[in-house]
């Protein structure tokens, strides 16, 4: 999995409008077909229709991030930002097929994207599994 940053994010970044150890942050799930634009995709409101469909377990817009981590990695020569990872229960039917992840500040008024989690290949998980987004993470470079 890839994170990909959002322009957005490292302009707000850079004019101390996110702030990671205070914050609130969301995790969403976006429905096949969706292809992210760091350019184009600033905000919720820009993908909020590219959002996987609600029902078997899954609730849009409503997953919050926990367990926020920021590291200072000498090695990489970068800041590592993490999370707990997050959960769904799929109940009465799969969860997906769904090609990524997106993270958003939902601290801030427009809910300003800060990165997609690129799957690589669609994940679905079947009904009575657990679909858990492993190691959510951004980087400072």
């Amino acid at each position: 999995m890839a994170t990909i940053t959002s322009n957005e994010y490292k302009y707000r970044l850079a004019i101390k409008k996110i702030d990671f150890e205070n914050d609130s942050f969301k995790i969403i799930l976006m429905a096949t077909g969706f292809v992210f634009d760091a350019a184009a995709h600033s905000l919720y409101s820009d993908i909020s229709s590219y959002e996987l469909a609600e029902g078997n377990g899954y609730i849009r817009n409503d997953k919050i991030l926990t367990g926020v981590v920021v590291t200072k990695n000498d090695t990489d020569k970068r800041a590592d930002i993490t999370w707990d990872n997050p959960a769904w229960t799929a109940v009465g039917g799969a969860i997906g097929p769904t090609p990524g992840a997106i993270i958003f500040d939902d601290s801030e008024a427009d809910d300003v994207i800060i990165g997609y989690i690129d799957f690589v290949t669609e994940q679905t998980q079947v009904s009575g599994g657990i679909f858990t987004v492993g190691n959510p993470e951004v980087r400072i470079r």
